[in-house]
């Protein structure tokens, strides 16, 4: 299965409020790790392919902030922040995600790098929201299409050899 044809995982559990996104990739855990927490990476594959993304804050170590807005056509479209609960290198990363549009709407969200055969990497992301109407709001904004090519963006970095 080549990189581009990896399936991505979203779902809602029914019984608390709870996104999961597993995806996999073609590259070590450390790569993919690296992706996440480098700024410069991160601006280039979070998100749909119809936006840029400029970042505004980021110190990604235990304790430390980021913030980053999405740009189209020049003019912000939306802003996030967060902090980094738990940064441990090429295993997990524990942050909080807002969108600054619903600042009441924050979620926790811990993602795991678990390495896998062949220099390959399965990505766990699980987001705990306060309600399921938080969720819900999540799931029908077109987060699924962010997700989505943001990580088919990341594949792409991921064979040029981040």
């Amino acid at each position: 299965m080549t990189a581009s044809q990896q399936e991505t995982r979203i779902v809602a559990d029914e019984k608390v409020p709870t996104i999961e996104i597993v995806r996999e990739f073609a590259a070590p855990p450390g790569h993919v790790f690296r992706a996440h927490v480098d700024p410069a990476l991160y601006a280039q594959w979070i998100g749909p392919r119809s936006l840029t993304t400029r970042i505004t804050r980021w110190d990604a170590r235990t304790g430390g902030e980021w913030a980053f807005a999405n740009d189209r056509g020049g003019q912000e479209i939306a802003a996030f922040h967060g902090s980094f609960h738990e940064v441990r290198p090429d295993e997990r990363i524990v942050w909080t995600f807002t969108y600054d549009g619903e600042p009441d709407g924050v979620a926790l969200e811990t993602l795991t790098f678990e390495a896998l055969d062949g220099e390959r990497t399965r990505l766990t992301t699980l987001s705990v929201v306060k309600d399921f109407e938080t969720r819900d709001g999540m799931l029908s904004s077109g987060m699924d299409t962010g997700v989505n090519e943001g990580y088919e963006k990341l594949d792409e970095l991921l064979a040029n050899g981040i």
